[in-house]
């Protein structure tokens, strides 16, 4: 009975999965080089205007237009449409003040709409729609609250169109024909990326892991089936005897050869959506990290070097200029044409930040109150756990790895000052998704020629599973019709 039912099961589930499976393969080529659009920092950054050096005020009368005793989180300047403005985060509050006190801010009008769009894109404007309902390239909920949106679209031969948000003026989505063609056959599909799913984030979530749960019950319940019909083949027929022909050899042999893989991909999938259990790895102790690392305030009297002076030893080259820090050391992050830079703004004299391994050593022991035994290596090349495929992840970065029951360790760039912790319970999650998802191996994403192939190699296999999957689950349903008839 118990054999009767795995058979069943993975007879049923494959027949009405495989062709869904198929297309995850298949879209999942696609993903290797093509992901969703996006109108993302990068983009809007590289829309900025420099930064004149003259007439900018002292930071101290910009602070003073705030709310008293407003505690401040972040302070950012840029030149956007002939204007300069501080924008200041406090909380959930945002503030836009203009450098230049004889100056307001401009309305939200569709005259700045349109100043927007001619920004992004300098070809003619074919037409505008006003959208009060969201559409396939702004499918997330949150957007709703920038209702009405404009979409422009522009005489260009990319087709570009843009979305401009009628509250904030910011923009949302930028795409061009290219990137909408192969969304619609690669993220679009392989994410479930579809506007009346999408724009309920826990819907959409409920049912991407719902379909993978039954893909996984499919899955497991097709190895037991291959290696169980081959056992009983065995008995009968010897070693090198295969218990099926035609299309059920080939989903026989695939499904052996590439089965694990496939389950693998189908649950980190489903963990890309849900938390890793707290069982796995379980974290003993939840230390302030964010709060040490940010413990100097962002005020004036905590940034001995002034901006201004920063803007002037790159005059006309710096696009914006952001105020952070670690822990008590004050930094200035600055963008110069397309390359980033962070100033150590600890003294008067403009230079690059260069963190030793005393300020990193002081910071971290200052997360758990005293000093942990520690062993503190320079990174110059990427690890397990700091790793990126695109290179995003700036090298090199001290790594402090902490002798504690969670097996803490802290990957902190000197140059910039960013950092990251990782503990046994963030490594799980690793392994889960990125790990087993993306291949995002240390030794492949070294050799990203070698990383292409074994997953070229691993799609195809996983991609003539499901269609000779598919193939056999038609042939049971034609099977089942005609005994229907009779």
């Amino acid at each position: 009975m118990f054999r009767k039912l795995i058979y069943s099961t993975h007879r049923i589930l494959g027949t009405l999965l495989s062709i869904l499976f198929l297309m995850w393969c298949l879209t999942g080529f696609v993903l290797i080089y093509h992901t969703f659009p996006s109108a993302n920092k990068k983009e809007k950054d590289a829309r900025l205007e420099f930064i004149s050096d003259e007439q900018l005020p002292d930071i101290a009368s910009i602070i003073k237009q705030i709310p008293a005793g407003s505690e401040i989180d972040h302070i950012y300047l840029k030149r956007y449409l002939g204007q300069t403005i501080f924008q200041i985060q406090c909380g959930k509050q945002k503030y836009d003040i203009p450098a230049d006190s004889t100056q307001q801010l401009p309305a939200n009008d569709w005259k700045r709409i349109e100043a927007v769009a001619n920004v992004w894109c300098q070809a003619s404007i074919a037409k505008v729609d006003t959208l009060r309902e969201l559409d396939q390239w702004i499918p997330f909920g949150q957007l709703k609250v920038e209702f009405p949106i404009y979409k422009f679209y522009f005489n260009d031969e990319e087709k570009h169109q843009l979305y401009v948000s009628s509250q904030s003026t910011e923009v949302l989505q930028y795409t061009s024909s290219d990137q909408r063609f192969w969304a619609w056959i690669g993220a679009i599909p392989h994410w479930a990326y579809f506007t009346s799913l999408r724009q309920d984030r826990d819907l959409w979530i409920a049912s991407v892991v719902c379909l993978a749960a039954l893909g996984i019950l499919m899955t497991i319940s097709g190895i037991y089936v291959g290696i169980d019909a081959y056992v009983q083949r065995y008995k009968r027929k010897g070693l090198f005897s295969l218990p099926y022909k035609k299309w059920y050899w080939w989903h026989h042999i695939t499904g052996m050869l590439f089965g694990l893989f496939v389950l693998t991909w189908i649950f980190s999938g489903m963990m890309s959506l849900v938390d890793t259990p707290e069982w796995l790895g379980k974290t003993h102790h939840e230390y302030p990290v964010s709060e040490v690392m940010a413990e100097g305030k962002i005020s004036p009297e905590n940034y001995p070097l002034d901006y201004r002076e920063v803007i002037k030893a790159y005059s006309g080259k710096i696009k914006y200029i952001e105020w952070d820090n670690f822990r008590r050391i004050p930094l200035y992050n600055i963008q110069i044409n397309q390359k980033k830079m962070t100033i150590d703004a600890s003294d008067d004299t403009v230079k690059n930040l260069l963190l030793s391994e005393a300020n990193v050593l002081e910071a971290v022991s200052a997360i758990y109150g005293k000093a942990m035994p520690s062993k503190v290596t320079l990174l110059q090349e990427y690890d397990s756990y700091y790793i990126a495929r695109s290179g995003h992840l700036p090298l090199p970065v001290y790594k402090v790895a902490i002798d504690d029951p969670d097996a803490s360790c802290y990957y902190v760039n000197p140059k910039t000052g960013q950092y990251r912790y990782v503990n046994n319970h963030s490594r799980w999650s690793f392994w889960l998704y990125q790990g087993m998802h993306s291949l995002k191996i240390k030794y492949l994403v070294n050799h990203p020629v070698i990383w292409t192939i074994v997953m070229w190699f691993l799609l195809i296999g996983a991609s003539i599973v499901s269609l000779t999957g598919m193939r056999v689950g038609i042939r049971y349903i034609v099977r089942k019709w005609h005994r229907l008839k009779r």
